[in-house]
């Protein structure tokens, strides 16, 4: 059992890019105050440490980059991941999705590899870290321990990047996230026309996810070849149990869509940032049903992007998160002394327990096989 209070000493120092600014644009006054909001979330975390001896220093600190702003070379803190630092990251995760799988088959019959132990975790935190009061702080740890398999187990270096996604609202398969080139996180997947969109039944929710600009495999990118292989848990056809837990070896398919894609602007992220005081409102804001978190992964779409228990079966899914994770933290330095180390609800989709939290801590387990170790 792990609490998720020593995360409070994971101080993560995100690296902004420089963006054009125009005159009179809503979205690039947007971009200009989140910029600005990220410098005095920095500042704020340097000054902390700064005459710190022990436990959490600056040179611990972890820089988290942006997978595919460009600026220029002589910036002191580069905003993105360059082309190598890229195909390291991709590496590493191919890394993981070679490596047998540690979960044992017999709680895991389809789990196969390392990267399946990481899924198979998602799947089964799945009823307890979505609409509840440890969304952020699970989702946190979460992409913290896939980073650290992929430093000790892979041999990645590099920093953790994320995906900004107001940089690519326009039309994602534009970007260096899905272009499909080796330093992508792969392409879209291939259009098939005529497709009836995807009934969801996750969280209780029922819902039809429009079909979008792709729907098939991946055509290319580092991840061409990689086999999916749990799942689905939330759509059919579901094989097996319909846990999500069942061997059911395939491709992996996206379909980005752009309308998802169009509620991920620079303006709504400001709107989430600005508009909610209390961790309640802002996360229960972060996970409508349109908000950033779910369009991010709508925006994704395929399978398993559009599976809300599966979706970490998608690499991407893990740039999205470190998005997520970048707002949290950006909202949090604009109060720190109130909203570092707070909770709310409980760690129930919904809130659904009677039982609340009485106290700024949160306990979990990761079944990936060295969570006990970290």
């Amino acid at each position: 059992m792990k609490s998720l209070t020593p995360l409070l000493c994971l101080f993560l120092a995100y690296v902004a890019g420089t963006y054009a600014h125009v005159t009179g644009d809503p979205q690039a006054a947007a971009s200009k105050q989140i910029k600005d909001w990220q410098n005095q979330y920095n500042q704020y975390i340097f000054k902390t440490l700064a005459n710190r001896t022990s436990g959490c220093t600056t040179d611990k600190l972890q820089f988290r980059r942006e997978w595919q702003v460009i600026i220029r070379e002589d910036t002191l803190f580069r905003g993105s991941l360059r082309p190598k630092q890229r195909i390291d990251y991709t590496d590493a995760v191919q890394c993981l999705q070679k490596k047998s799988n540690l979960i044992s088959n017999l709680r895991v019959p389809g789990a196969r590899t390392r990267f399946d132990d990481v899924i198979a975790t998602h799947i089964f935190q799945s009823p307890y870290i979505h609409f509840s009061g440890i969304f952020l702080h699970w989702h946190r740890y979460y992409t913290y321990i896939y980073d650290r398999l992929l430093r000790t187990e892979c041999g990645y270096t590099g920093p953790q990047p994320y995906w900004d996604w107001t940089l690519s609202y326009k039309d994602p398969r534009e970007s260096k996230i899905f272009d499909g080139s080796v330093d992508s996180m792969g392409s879209n997947g291939v259009y098939i026309p005529g497709r009836n969109g995807t009934f969801t039944t996750a969280f209780g929710r029922n819902r039809t996810i429009p079909a979008a600009t792709g729907g098939g495999c991946v055509t290319s990118g580092p991840f061409l070849n990689y086999t999916v292989n749990l799942g689905p848990a939330n759509y059919e056809p579901r094989v097996g149990s319909g846990n999500g837990l069942d061997y059911n070896p395939r491709c992996l398919s996206r379909d980005v869509s752009l309308e998802f894609a169009n509620n991920t602007k620079s303006t709504d992220v400001v709107a989430l940032i600005s508009t909610n005081p209390t961790l309640e409102a802002f996360s229960d804001f972060f996970e409508t049903r349109n908000g950033l978190h779910a369009s991010g992964h709508f925006t994704i779409g395929g399978d398993p992007g559009n599976d809300g228990y599966v979706s970490a079966g998608d690499p991407i899914f893990y740039l999205h998160h470190g998005q997520v994770d970048r707002m949290w933290t950006i909202w949090q330095a604009l109060d720190p002394n109130t909203r570092f180390g707070t909770v709310f609800g409980t760690s129930t989709a919904f809130n659904s327990e009677s039982l609340r939290f009485q106290q700024c801590t949160c306990t979990v387990h990761l079944e990936i096989g060295c969570a006990d170790e970290v």
